[in-house]
């Protein structure tokens, strides 16, 4: 049912109006037909199938956008047959192709193969760059066709998300901290697909906490989360290049904490790019007497490090490619271990990480802090 809410067509859903957020608490579909979404010409379908209005997104460049709706926390439930060979996403909080939240089916891993982990999929799209690659432990598997419905539903409270596909008695999904920057928006969907009954209830959060889930690393002192960062550069200088010179140049560093689970989080600050970047990060380990420490490292995409102005370690993690590390060019402590010398007193340590590819960033623990301390 439309109606029309301080100049603004709608669906009932949380709508802008006058800098207010107007709610409704009952559910209500939402409208499949063309004047309410907007999309490239002819990439978009409307029919009916057995009285059932359908979407059928038949070119999946580019995003079908549902108009004048803002929806924040409740629950999303929809059909759908994910027929692109690729990916198939639901985007909400959406506010643009820059900044929103998505689910999607990855259906080249995901279809005919119900284990597969990396079937499903949550990641924030934050200053245009998709962070799946950052994020692995939010893809799952799940069982789904791609020649037959299956139905979708997606719980959004405060920083939490809960989703169902098919199975309604037990969550596919549990997402306990959003990483978007994005509290409330509309919908879009991208990939081939075709939708139906799309249902948006405002409000309803089945009982989910808004309340961010625990930080699992919180407690674990060896992670190095406070760093100086400098300013990015296009100068794709060979990564194992030594760091001679660098302190003669004037580098206006500035501080850098790491967000949850000890990420170093680049892409959240500079975005990303058409093209190869990278930046300097430097921080401080005093050892009490001269002695070696494992480090675990996590990156995205090359990296080299050095302490000392000594390079300890260099390599890339790009996805697809060879050179991926565990698992599977997704950022994880499982990248990279090697050896960090120190030496008695303060000890620089400085990483010049690049980006070729989605996410950009890093997350490095010691094994052990034993006679060493860290910036905190």
């Amino acid at each position: 049912m439309l109606f029309l809410v301080g100049g603004m067509l709608a669906w009932g859903v949380a709508v802008v109006a006058q800098s207010k957020v107007v709610t409704q608490s009952k559910p209500v579909p939402v409208s499949l037909r063309p004047e309410h979404w907007t999309y490239r010409p002819g990439a978009v379908q409307f029919d009916d199938s057995a009285g059932v209005a359908r979407m059928k997104v038949v070119d999946g460049r580019g995003y079908v956008v549902l108009k004048n709706v803002d929806f924040g926390d409740g629950t999303i439930e929809f059909d759908d047959i994910p027929t692109d060979p690729s990916f198939s996403q639901i985007y909400f909080r959406w506010q643009d192709s820059l900044e929103a939240e998505c689910f999607y089916f990855r259906t080249a891993r995901g279809v005919g193969h119900p284990y597969a982990m990396t079937g499903v999929q949550y990641t924030p799209i934050v200053k245009g760059v998709m962070m799946w690659d950052a994020l692995p432990q939010y893809q799952t598997f799940a069982t789904y066709q791609n020649q037959t419905a299956n139905h979708v539903k997606i719980v959004l409270s405060g920083a939490r998300m809960r989703v169902w596909v098919n199975n309604m008695e037990r969550p596919t999904l549990e997402v306990t901290r959003m990483e978007g920057n994005t509290t409330h928006g509309t919908l879009a969907f991208a990939g081939e697909a075709i939708v139906s009954n799309l249902v948006l209830k405002p409000g309803q959060v089945e009982g989910l906490s808004p309340v961010a889930g625990p930080d699992e690393t919180e407690y674990d002192p060896r992670y190095l989360r406070h760093w100086q960062v400098g300013e990015p550069d296009t100068m794709q200088e060979a990564m194992g290049a030594r760091v001679t010179g660098l302190a003669k140049r004037e580098v206006d560093w500035k501080p850098m904490n790491a967000e949850r689970r000890g990420f170093v989080n680049l892409s959240r600050t500079y975005g990303g790019g058409r093209q190869y970047r990278s930046i300097w990060l430097k921080t401080t380990i005093h050892a009490e007497a001269a002695r070696t420490v494992q480090m675990r490292l996590g990156f995205l995409d090359d990296v080299a490090v050095f302490v000392n102005d000594r390079l300890v370690y260099v390599d890339k993690n790009y996805f697809g490619t060879p050179i991926a590390k565990v698992p599977n060019g997704r950022m994880s402590l499982e990248n990279a271990t090697f050896s960090i010398p120190l030496q008695a007193g303060d000890n620089v340590l400085m990483m010049r990480v690049g980006n070729n590819f989605y996410t950009w960033g890093i997350v490095a623990r010691l094994d052990d802090l034993d006679g060493l301390s860290i910036e905190r």
